[in-house]
């Protein structure tokens, strides 16, 4: 280490290389235990069932004209 730096910054700089260290290897010791790109979803997750279900309703003719008014509507803008 460099004469100018105290004995404090030289143990910080010790602690935090050692610190580092130790957070590589769990972190690498965790994703070889997890698995790097797991087959399996993450349990906390829903599993999604695809798109949802085309719905529709029967309009009453009433409806219809009255949709097709607003329809012209918007048209016109």
């Amino acid at each position: 280490m460099p004469e100018h730096l105290s004995y404090f910054q030289q143990i910080g700089v010790a602690f935090l290389g050692a610190a580092t260290v130790v957070w590589v290897v769990g972190l690498v010791r965790l994703v070889r235990h997890v698995g790097w790109g797991a087959e399996q979803p993450l349990a906390s997750l829903p599993v999604q069932g695809g798109p949802p279900a085309q719905e529709s309703v029967p309009l009453t003719p009433d409806e219809h004209d009255a949709f097709a008014g607003l329809v012209r509507q918007f048209g016109r803008r």
